[in-house]
């Protein structure tokens, strides 16, 4: 199942805070990460869960939500590949990518 559909069909089940708009993942993020660990994070990412981000930036995402700005989520992989996800202030894309 692509990655848009999954996330729609979860998003018909349960609202998560924010939407997400359209889901890009960049190629290294689709190599490194398996497609299970995306769909785990990205519903994390969803309903709020930021992963492994310090406080502040905790506190940021929370205060993002009210005012629509950008939501930034870091996590890892099984294999302890850090990855983010991104949410553009507008809702309009969220990223999967790996930063190097």
């Amino acid at each position: 199942m692509p990655i848009n559909s999954y996330l729609t069909s979860i998003s018909k089940q349960e609202q998560g805070k924010f939407a997400l708009g359209e889901i890009a993942l960049t190629l290294d993020a689709q190599a490194e990460i398996s497609l299970n660990e995306i769909k785990s994070s990205l519903f994390r990412h969803h309903f709020g869960d930021w992963g492994e981000v310090e406080e502040d930036e905790r506190l940021k995402n929370e205060r993002s939500l009210l005012l629509d700005q950008e939501l930034i989520s870091a996590y890892h992989s099984s294999d302890g590949i850090r990855f983010w996800i991104i949410t553009e202030h507008d809702r309009s894309l969220t990223s999967v990518l790996l930063r190097k």
